[in-house]
């Protein structure tokens, strides 16, 4: 539970997590929590307390924010009846005590949730608050507790079954809560018939079984359900009974896997030498079957034989998910942490990301010794590889290389908390990271050895220039430095302290991601994957793009066109530019529009879009994914006026293009939709705070933006009505909801 005091002044939140050492178990229906309030500034001086029962009349243990009156200079009383009760007396309360005795209920889930409907609610609830709180200049103090929330209902029982006395026939048509035991338990008749019917189809009759007309457009709709969908009773059924005339379905497998009872020995066997036959499947596949929701070490196995197909370079594109598979796996030293060892002591860039991805796992405790068990695994192979004949380091040396990685992490992060102690502006902390970086730190102006580069392990970098490092202006103090490379040039990264950067690393991954599936399929929009790595639970690394963003480009210039004018002037091009770099701006437009909506990307405004010389746009700063916002009424689409206005207008020509690569790029990502859904999935376990929060519904929500439901040509149309939308949102002829739009980017 967690606990915050209220008055008609400031508020005191705790926010801190008190867990008792009774088990819930142990409780009495007359079990209650005393709470006493002291304030320690100024000597013991008692505030007061509050006593509330932990279970209400219906004997249901109560769950969610417990509001508690406090008796001002009274010690909570535990006796029974006591003498403070938390509880405000029925004759006293009032509209604010019926809202929140609402809001509880919302919290619980017992109210339905619609998002538009539910702000406006909130922000009207505040003003009445507000005005109640001033009417009535109450001097009372509030404790608010939150308790634990669970998925059903918790009754108090005794040994035995819970007679409870029936309640009094209502006059009013109030709904009666009836608590119901076997609530989520399997129907044991028909189980038993369910058994019946698949063992009778387990043996030689259904070898030659072949559906129906009316079956095999079933078993197809089946095969297109996207990797998130549970089957049903009759649908598992369809699948197991036609299993034998489906094995040279590729697409098949996953579902007719996930229709076995594994429990059932001979069934799980045959699911097993079936599964050997089977047309081999695709990777995308596999990555669906290292979900939590396979845990047969036999069909996991099997999923790690089918990535061994892959490349290195689509690995590395499924690296990051393949390390938080892990948390899935039976035993600490599983295939798939075998697998993954193997292939990174082939190729270094793979290894050097492998040991980053692991060692930020290690801060996990629940998963630390299975994280760590796979770390000790990769150092101890890597030190075993010899020489090559063709002058290639041994396994000690470059072990070596990526552990001074890590060094020069740390002593980053010791610069980064010398520069934010220094007082005064952005300027005097410049002036002393260069001092650092010259004297006292001087070592990392020319390293004794290269060190190969965290953010790209293919490049060696030799040392800092401190001329060219600096800080940027913000609360965190970034440091962007420029590193000289073994071959004589350049290499400019920002090092964060204090922000976590594995949700920006997750998105960053899927934009180029993406940006590889729309290549092979010949459509190149110009996108910036920039590199990021997470060395910790608050730092990390990201490549430096040269690049200003839109807040700055129209501060210091009338539009983004007549920036663009000033690096490729055209007066025969498109608006003064050159045609090209209409192109480039345009493309990288759609790109981001289309990855950004279909990512839930929130918090966009003119200082995280960034636009390079070339005419490219670009997104940073993902602290808000799968659809959360901290802005109300985000538009679906994060067009700024600007854009609109720099493609000619919603009337022009180029904005007609641009929606038309918006539209190629949203089929184009929809066929990989399983390969998005199944990356997603398997981050599910990590502790990216937009996905930890409720990976279920994020996944949900991901899988929603594909509309899976339409066909490529509805899909253009459900498509250009979203463009249509969102824009109209950035003009003035529209009405209120489109106004709330608009305002968004203020």
């Amino acid at each position: 539970m967690r606990t915050r005091l209220e008055s008609s002044g400031p508020s005191y939140c705790w926010n801190e997590l008190i867990t008792l050492t009774t088990k819930y178990r142990d409780l009495t229906a007359q079990s209650q929590l005393t709470f006493t309030v002291w304030d320690l500034s100024h000597g013991e001086g008692l505030i007061g307390g509050a006593t509330i029962l932990l279970f209400n009349n219906k004997k249901q243990l109560k769950t969610g924010k417990q509001k508690l009156r406090l008796w001002a200079g009274k010690e909570a009383d535990g006796t029974f009846p006591t003498s403070t009760p938390g509880k405000v007396p029925r004759h006293e309360r009032g509209e604010l005590e019926r809202l929140e005795k609402l809001v509880n209920k919302y919290e619980r889930g017992q109210i339905q949730r619609v998002d538009w409907l539910d702000r406006l609610t909130f922000k009207t609830m505040e003003r009445i608050k507000e005005r109640e709180s001033l009417k009535n200049g109450s001097s009372h103090l509030y404790l608010v507790v939150d308790f634990c929330s669970f998925e059903h209902r918790v009754v108090f029982q005794e040994s035995g079954a819970n007679f409870l006395f029936p309640s009094p026939i209502a006059s009013t048509n109030d709904i009666v809560v009836v608590w119901d035991p076997e609530v989520g338990k399997i129907n044991p008749s028909e189980h038993k018939q369910l058994k019946l019917a698949r063992s009778l189809t387990r043996g030689v009759i259904d070898r030659d079984l072949k559906p129906s007309s009316n079956e095999r457009k079933s078993i197809q709709r089946i095969l297109k359900y996207p990797p998130t969908r549970t089957l049903s009773g009759d649908e598992r059924q369809l699948l197991w009974k036609f299993r034998f005339s489906l094995m040279s379905e590729k697409r098949a497998l996953t579902k007719f896997l996930r229709c076995v009872e594994w429990s059932d020995v001979q069934e799980a066997k045959q699911a097993l030498e079936l599964m050997g036959k089977w047309e081999m499947i695709d990777v995308c596949d596999a990555l669906e079957l290292l979900s939590p929701v396979f845990e047969s070490e036999e069909v996991r196995a099997y999923a790690v034989s089918v990535l061994e197909r892959a490349d290195d370079e689509e690995l590395q594109c499924y690296l990051l998910q393949l390390v938080q598979a892990l948390r899935f796996e039976r035993s600490d030293k599983s295939r798939l942490s075998h697998f993954l060892v193997q292939r990174a002591l082939r190729n270094i860039e793979l290894a050097s990301f492998l040991r980053w991805y692991v060692a930020v796992e290690l801060y996990d405790p629940a998963y630390a010794k299975r994280f760590y068990c796979t770390y000790e695994i990769l150092e101890e192979n890597m030190m075993k590889i010899a020489a090559g004949v063709n002058g290639e380091e041994d396994g000690f040396k470059q072990w070596q290389s990526l552990v001074r990685q890590t060094e020069l992490t740390a002593q980053l992060c010791s610069i980064t908390r010398e520069v934010r102690n220094v007082r005064g502006n952005t300027q005097k902390k410049i002036e002393k990271l260069r001092q650092l970086l010259s004297g006292l730190l001087s070592e990392l102006t020319y390293f004794d050895e290269p060190i190969r580069s965290p953010l790209a392990p293919g490049v060696l970098i030799a040392g800092i220039v401190p001329s060219e490092s600096s800080i940027f202006k913000s609360a965190l103090h970034p440091l962007r430095l420029s590193f000289r490379t073994a071959n004589g040039g350049t290499c400019k990264i920002i090092f964060k302290k204090g922000d976590d950067l594995r949700q920006d690393q997750l998105v960053v991954q899927m934009v180029s991601l993406m940006d590889r599936l729309l290549k092979l399929e010949n459509l190149d929009l110009h996108l910036t994957p920039y590199k990021v790595l997470a060395t910790g639970q608050d730092e990390g690394m990201l490549e430096f793009i040269p690049s200003r963003s839109l807040a700055q480009i129209l501060s210091e210039n009338r539009s983004i066109i007549s920036y663009l004018q000033k690096f490729h002037p055209d007066d025969h091009g498109p608006f003064g530019i050159t045609a090209t770099c209409l192109e480039t701006f345009i493309k990288s437009c759609a790109g981001y529009s289309v990855i950004t909506y279909i990512l839930g990307i929130g918090d966009r405004h003119l200082d995280n879009l960034l636009l390079r010389n070339d005419g490219g746009l670009f997104h940073v700063d993902f602290g808000f994914i799968l659809g959360r916002d901290p802005k109300p009424f985000p538009p679906p689409m994060k067009l700024c006026k600007e854009m609109v206005e720099a493609m000619g207008g919603a009337e022009s020509q180029y904005y007609t293009r641009f929606k038309s690569y918006c539209c190629e790029a949203y089929n184009i990502l929809r066929k990989s939709s399983n390969l998005i859904l199944n990356l997603f999935y398997l981050m599910a376990g990590s502790n990216i705070p937009d996905i930890a929060s409720d990976p279920e519904k994020g996944i949900l929500k991901l899988q929603e933006k594909f509309r899976l439901d339409l066909d490529d040509e509805a899909s253009i149309h459900f498509f250009q009505d979203l463009i249509n939308e969102s824009v109209s949102a950035l003009f003035p002829q529209m009405v209120e909801t489109i106004h709330r739009w608009a305002q968004y980017w203020r």
